[in-house]
């Protein structure tokens, strides 16, 4: 593979194959050099295409309703590793927050940094 610019999603899938092909290469050899080089191109493509905002509207709640909507998560699976439905509902709706054991349960289920769910977010009061 050419290194070049990436441009399309079918080029994002060829550096992504073309990454795993070569992971694990040593630093500093020709191939090391290659997936150093892919790498940065990718996340220079995917920053462009997915950019994440992060600011006042970026929190814990985008983060987790961002896993169930995009990523193939589910309510479901939330409620289960929080151990309830309504304790999971009351975390999405913004009527309870994320404890620390919380965000540990969810960062390595779902391998999701731990960074992004420790924000501090608003919580809405019961009416």
């Amino acid at each position: 593979m050419e290194i070049r610019p990436i441009r399309t999603d079918e080029d994002h899938r060829a550096a992504l194959a073309e990454i795993e092909a070569h992971w694990g290469a040593a630093e500093g050899t020709d191939e090391g050099d290659r997936l150093d080089l892919l790498l940065a191109l990718v996340e220079i493509y995917e920053a462009r295409q997915w950019p994440i905002e992060i600011g006042e509207r970026f929190d814990p709640v985008d983060v987790l309703n961002h896993a169930i909507e995009e990523l193939g998560h589910s309510q479901a699976e939330l409620a289960e590793l929080l151990g309830s439905r309504p304790r999971a509902s009351e975390i999405l709706s913004r009527r309870r927050a994320l404890t620390v054991d919380m965000i540990h349960k969810i960062s390595e289920a779902w391998k999701i940094p731990a960074a992004l769910l420790v924000r501090p977010y608003k919580i809405e009061r019961a009416a």
